[in-house]
């Protein structure tokens, strides 16, 4: 069970720029999305899509800008 959303999503982009992933792969919700198109907008991530279907959506990020 995940108690704090948000900071698992912001631990997992961390994570993957650090050992230098570009892409990363999340569960969907719509306020993780709100904040990453905000991180998008902001130029720390280059971009993002919902993908999947209603029950099965992710959120997938390339282009981890984090440096």
């Amino acid at each position: 069970m995940m108690t704090d959303p948000i900071a698992d999503l912001l631990t997992r982009i961390k994570n993957a720029a650090m050992v230098k992933h570009v892409k990363l792969s999340l569960p969907y919700s719509k306020r993780k999305e709100e904040l990453v198109k905000l991180l998008v907008k902001t130029g720390h991530l280059g971009s993002y899509a919902v993908t999947g279907e209603k029950t099965k959506r992710r959120l997938a990020i390339s282009k981890l800008n984090l440096e």
